[in-house]
């Protein structure tokens, strides 16, 4: 699956991609695809810098399992 090539990763910003990728507000509800694309984009942006230690961890630990590259 090309995350990046996906309707809903291209239509993401930094707040909707932390919303579906914690799964609150806006992200509620999100399929596993969406929060794929969600992790994609805070990786892309290397937003996971600026926010708690959990999201470089989950960063790391998605690319290990190469969920994400």
């Amino acid at each position: 699956m090309n995350i990046r090539s996906r309707k809903f990763y291209k239509g993401l910003d930094n707040y909707m991609a932390v919303a579906v990728a914690e799964g609150f507000c806006e992200g509620e509800g999100a399929t596993e695809e969406e929060q794929l694309c969600a992790w994609q984009y805070i990786a892309d942006k290397e937003l996971w810098k600026g926010l708690q230690g959990f999201f470089g961890r989950a960063v790391a630990d998605l690319k290990e399992r190469e969920l994400i590259k």
